[in-house]
């Protein structure tokens, strides 16, 4: 019975794993290589950089109606399992699309299944690590080794076939992650947190309490939300010119795999690291550590003209984005309740992902067309500096006053 019991847990953990490794694949299409289909289209950089910013524009709203329907009806898997159908039909028509009216209208729609996936999936891996009593970056890490899988592999072949087939390689990921669906195991809102995870007592009850306005409004919450944007804005900057910045170098489809690579495998080292020792130091000095990184790879990126120096620049991944994020998500869990753990990853998707990204490809393609990529890049540099300020800047706030998180627990979660 002992061997069933574990058994059944892996194959929990492993499908969710699965899930992850297939789920970054699309990612990685939607972020570094269908901008090379726009190109292919004939769209100019702002037509490139709106086509970016409507996706971000959309998922404000998808973000959050998706995750708090899902903290409504109880569900992750069915909601995520609608989305990737909805993604799934809405690529099968943007495949068919050149006009640019026509891919702006039918990637909104898709921008609208897209985005939620991703906040839903981490929260269902958070609460499956509480579950088992895991760390989280156990499962969290194979979204990191898919991404390096299908960056690598998805250059090669884009490079053989053309970047008109971008769309066609989403659409068999994004049928395989469907599939993978069946055999992930549902995690519920009102699931008991072990108590040997939380550190309190669970009733089996969630706390149904102020929903969004006990979220957002807590001065602390807000704090590090604007600090989030700020770096983000930067990060979603770099995001979507790269592949059009190592273009502009004369770089091959499969240089521009080798430099996702080499981001997406520098940060499991670290997350690994911050799973085991993070704990020993404060989130808020890590956070600021982490934009003063943002602020020097985005300052290197300023003065790189080769293709090889973009590829060892992207390793500073690892001590960017690897601490980031770890440490964001960390901090996350400590400030917003569990009963809201689904709004609270939406929200935090919503300023990392979709108001910095709206920002950066509008305001980002005119820079880049008008001011040169070595201004683009100072620019998103700013960014990072004043991120850096808010994020320190709030330490030293709580080490004056004391900590006085509404919501923080005192024992920590594994993740």
């Amino acid at each position: 019975m002992y061997a069933g019991r574990n058994s059944g847990q892996y194959s929990d953990q492993n499908w969710l794993r699965s899930f992850m490794f297939t789920l970054y694949g699309t990612s990685v299409l939607v972020v570094s290589y269908f901008p090379l289909f726009y190109s292919h289209l004939g769209f100019s950089s702002p037509q490139m950089g709106l086509l970016y910013s409507v996706g971000p524009l959309i998922s404000i709203l998808s973000n959050l109606f998706w995750s708090m329907m899902s903290d409504r009806l109880g569900t992750i898997r069915k909601i995520m399992a609608i989305l990737l159908g909805g993604q799934l039909v809405t690529a099968v028509i943007l495949a068919r699309a050149t006009e640019f009216s026509s891919v702006m209208l039918i990637l909104s729609v898709f921008y609208f299944f897209y985005y939620p996936v991703f906040p839903l999936a981490d929260t269902m891996a958070i609460k499956i690590a509480q579950r088992h009593g895991r760390n989280f970056i156990a499962i969290r890490v194979f979204g990191s080794l898919g991404y390096s899988f299908f960056a690598l592999t998805i250059g090669y072949v884009l490079r053989a076939l053309g970047p008109e087939y971008s769309v066609g390689i989403c659409i068999a990921i994004v049928v395989t992650a469907l599939l993978i669906t069946l055999g992930l195991k549902d995690v519920k809102r009102s699931e008991a947190v072990p108590a040997q995870v939380s550190g309190q007592p669970s009733s089996g009850k969630p706390n149904k309490r102020g929903g969004l306005k006990e979220i957002l409004f807590q001065k602390e919450v807000i704090w590090f939300f604007g600090s989030v944007f700020l770096l983000a804005i930067g990060y979603r900057m770099n995001e979507a010119f790269l592949t059009i910045s190592l273009k502009g170098m004369n770089a091959g489809d499969e240089i521009i795999g080798w430099a996702l690579l080499a981001s997406a495998l520098s940060e499991i080292p670290v997350f690994f690291l911050l799973s085991k020792y993070g704990d020993r130091f404060k989130e808020l000095p890590l956070l600021a550590f982490a934009s003063l990184m943002f602020a020097l790879r985005f300052l290197f990126m300023s003065l790189a003209h080769e293709p090889g120096a973009v590829v060892a620049i992207q390793a500073m991944h690892s001590i960017s984005f690897g601490i980031y994020y770890v440490t964001a998500v960390r901090y996350i869990t400590r400030i917003i309740p569990d009963h809201l753990r689904a709004t609270g990853m939406a929200i935090f998707t919503v300023v990392w992902s979709s108001g910095a990204g709206l920002l950066s490809g509008t305001f980002g393609g005119l820079i880049y067309q008008d001011a040169g990529r070595t201004v683009f890049y100072i620019v998103a540099t700013g960014f990072s500096l004043l991120a850096f300020i808010g994020f320190i800047s709030k330490h030293l706030t709580d080490v004056g006053g004391g900590d006085d998180r509404p919501f923080r627990r005192k024992a920590k979660t594994p993740l």
